[in-house]
C-alpha cells in the first residue's frame, strides 16, 4: 500500500491485536491468541479511551468506567493516593521539560539574548505552581538518572537585573515583542504549559519584554515548531532507550534540525563532540565526550532547562502486573485485572 497507511493500518507481532481507531475517540485491541507467550495474554479486550481533560480521566477511573489513567494534575496527587479503590505508582521521571529558543529568528541569534533570557526564569516559582512538588529543578539538557550525566553542570543566578543590561548590550529596545508557543497538552514534563507560558510572560515583562502566548493543536503545534515558524517553545522529552545520544543527538544536534531539535541550533563544535561519541564502544571515553558536549551546549543557551517531574501513574486497586516505563510506553503484556 501507501506508506501514509502505516499509522492507520498497522501490522505488528504483540500480545495485543488492532482492532478499530475512531480519531479523538478511541483505540480498540483483542489478546492475541497466537503470540509467542500466551500466558502474557491476560487480557481479552484492551481499549484506549482518548480524553484531553486530566479531571475528567480522574472521574473516570474513579468510576472504575477505565482502570488505567495518564498524566494527573499535581493538585489531584493525594486526594488519588488516599482512595483505597486506587494505587498510585510514583517514579522518577526521565524526562526534561525545556524551553527551547530559536536561533534562526533575531534577537535569538545572539547568545546574550538567550543568556538574558535564561536568567531571568524564576525557575523555582515554576516548580512549584506548575509541578506542585512533583518534580525537580533541571540545569542540564538530559535528567541525572541518564548515563554521563555532568553533575558539575551549573544555573546561572537568576538575576533580572543583569538581563536587562545584557539585552540593551544587545541592542534589543525595551517593549520589544516576541512570541512564546505553549503546548495545548499535558505531557509528564511538562503538566501544565499554558501556567508555565503565562509565568515566563510575566518574567520576561520584568526585564522589558512583551510576550505574546500562542497555541496550536498539538500535531499542527509540532509540525510549525519543526518548521521553525516560534520565537521560542515550551516542549520536553521523555527518553526512547536509556543512551545520552538520545537526548545530546536527537534534541540539539544539527542532524536534528527539522525534526526534534525547536532551537534550530546547529554548532560544528558541539557537533563533533556527539559525533565522535557516537562511534566509540567504550562507555568511559564515551562520558567524557558526553561531558564536554553538556558544559558546551550549557554556554550557548540553545535552551533553558526547566524541570524533571516525577511520574505519577493512578491505577485501580484489581490492576495487577502493570509496570511504570522509563520511556513513556505503556505496556500491557502481563496486566491482568481481578475480577
Amino acid at each position: 500500500g501507501k506508506p501514509s497507511d502505516i499509522n492507520q493500518k498497522p501490522i505488528g507481532t504483540g500480545p495485543f491485536v488492532f482492532k478499530s481507531y475512531q480519531k479523538d475517540s478511541n483505540i480498540r485491541y483483542t489478546g492475541n491468541k497466537h503470540y509467542w507467550a500466551p500466558e502474557r495474554v491476560k487480557l481479552d479486550n484492551l481499549i484506549f479511551a482518548i480524553n484531553t481533560d486530566a479531571s475528567v480521566r480522574v472521574q473516570k477511573l474513579k468510576a472504575d468506567e477505565c482502570q488505567i489513567t495518564l498524566h494527573p494534575r499535581p493538585a489531584d496527587v493525594t486526594a488519588l493516593k488516599n482512595d483505597p479503590k486506587l494505587q498510585l505508582i510514583e517514579k522518577p521521571g526521565f524526562n526534561l521539560g525545556y524551553i527551547a529558543y530559536n536561533v534562526r529568528h533575531k534577537p535569538f541569534d545572539q547568545l546574550e539574548v538567550r543568556q538574558a533570557l535564561d536568567m531571568a526564569v524564576n525557575k523555582q516559582g515554576i516548580l512549584n505552581a506548575v509541578y506542585q512538588g512533583a518534580g525537580q529543578l533541571a540545569v542540564n539538557a538530559m535528567p541525572p538518572t541518564q548515563w554521563s550525566y555532568d553533575d558539575t553542570v551549573k544555573d546561572a543566578a537568576y538575576n533580572p537585573e543583569k538581563a536587562k543590561e545584557l539585552l540593551k548590550a544587545a541592542g534589543v529596545k525595551e517593549g520589544t515583542e516576541i512570541t512564546l508557543w505553549a503546548m495545548p497538552v499535558q505531557r509528564p514534563y511538562n503538566p501544565n504549559a499554558k501556567l508555565m507560558a503565562e509565568m515566563l510572560q510575566a518574567d520576561w515583562a520584568k526585564i522589558g519584554l512583551k510576550v505574546k502566548i500562542v497555541s496550536y493543536e498539538w500535531g499542527e503545534y509540532i509540525k510549525r515548531t519543526k518548521n521553525g515558524e516560534h520565537d521560542v517553545s515550551l516542549i520536553g522529552w521523555t527518553g526512547d532507550n536509556g543512551d545520552p545520544d538520545n537526548w545530546l543527538g536527537t534534541l540539539y544536534s544539527c542532524d536534528a534540525i527539522g525534526g526534534n531539535n525547536y532551537s534550530m541550533w546547529c554548532d560544528p563544535a558541539y557537533d563533533k563532540l556527539i559525533k565522535q561519541a557516537k562511534v566509540v564502544t567504550d562507555r568511559d571515553q564515551r562520558t567524557v565526550l558526553y561531558k564536554q558536549a553538556q558544559q558546551y551546549l550549557k554556554q550557548q543557551v540553545p535552551i533553558t532547562p526547566v524541570a524533571h517531574s516525577t511520574v505519577n501513574q493512578p491505577l485501580s486497586a484489581k490492576i495487577e502486573g502493570f509496570k511504570v516505563s522509563p520511556f513513556g510506553r505503556n505496556v500491557f503484556s502481563g496486566v491482568s485485572i481481578e475480577k
